[in-house]
């Protein structure tokens, strides 16, 4: 359940970024935004997914996995500096190096120690022209889950993840008042005059109702700018239209209320910092009004653990 200590009102920071070629680099930059973020009163900053390198997940190729880190390692170290620096919890998604030949896609919270708070493997991993992470990822294996932190109980999922009902609800069920979704979602630059609003304006829309039918706030991250697939040879399922494109990572981080109402949103095109305010007050109320958790059928839901009814 949620943390009877926490503040009624805090403030959430998303960092929307261009991804460089250089690990380095990107570092440095996430951190100095989380630092901006934190002076402008955010105290708690989330970063987009995979933010250290460009998006390797375009090609199959075994050399990206040397891109791997392992957690705690030297992303942690910097950022759980960082943490206790700006005193503000972090959550930063990283590609991790469990053992030799197994990986993940991981969101790691740092409390305001700088210590590692909470971890979360994506448990949703696509495979998709120029989104190949099933090549790369382990799908994850610590379950749904929420984490206290100085501003209450929060939850992390990771992009994909972001179109599952079950995840934001299991999330929800154990205590979260937010759930962030570190992203890097963009679109096939062939595609985007005909799919792209209706893409777009789904993945905003799937969120939303994750709100609203979880009376929770709901933080998507997502990076900007264009990254153009490194291998110029397309795969036999894509055009090589499709895949000399690269991807236009389509922005638009966004915060919204548990009843869907979106507070703020960054721009498709430019790095930007949202600052919002959320208030457990305005929650308690939503959930009063729009009861959904109190109506649940669970004695009727055994058969959503099958995957087809034949």
């Amino acid at each position: 359940m949620s943390n009877p200590s926490a503040p009624s009102t805090f403030k959430l920071g998303l960092v929307q970024m261009r991804c460089s070629p250089d690990p380095v680099l990107n570092l440095e930059r996430a951190a100095a935004k989380v630092r901006e973020a934190a002076s402008r009163g955010a105290q708690i900053v989330c970063l987009p997914e995979l933010f250290r390198s460009q998006y390797f997940c375009q090609t199959e190729d075994h050399a990206s996995f040397d891109l791997s880190e392992s957690i705690p390692g030297p992303s942690t170290e910097v950022l759980g500096a960082v943490a206790r620096e700006a005193n503000v919890v972090i959550i930063a998604s990283l590609f991790e190096r469990r053992a030799a030949g197994l990986y993940h896609n991981t969101a790691v919270t740092l409390d305001t120690r700088g210590e590692i708070a909470a971890t979360y493997r994506k448990m949703h991993i696509p495979d998709d022209p120029l989104y190949y992470e099933k090549f790369y990822f382990t799908p994850g294996d610590l379950g749904f889950s929420a984490v206290d932190t100085a501003v209450g109980r929060v939850g992390t999922l990771v992009c994909w993840d972001q179109w599952y009902p079950e995840g934001a609800r299991l999330t929800t069920l154990a205590g979260a008042d937010v759930l962030f979704y570190p992203t890097a979602i963009g679109w096939h630059p062939a595609e985007k005059a005909e799919f792209g609003a209706a893409q777009s304006d789904a993945w905003r829309t799937i969120q939303r109702s994750h709100a609203i039918a979880n009376g929770v706030y709901v933080a998507a991250v997502n990076r900007v700018g264009h990254e153009p697939s490194p291998d110029p040879q397309p795969r036999e399922d894509t055009t090589p239209m499709t895949m000399t494109g690269g991807i236009e990572f389509w922005g638009g981080s966004f915060v919204c209320d548990p009843f869907g109402v979106v507070l703020a949103e960054a721009s498709r095109t430019e790095e930007e910092i949202l600052v919002v305010t959320c208030d457990r007050r305005h929650q308690e109320m939503v959930r009063r009004h729009w009861p959904f958790l109190r109506d649940r059928r669970i004695d009727a839901y055994g058969g959503i653990t099958r995957r087809f009814h034949d």
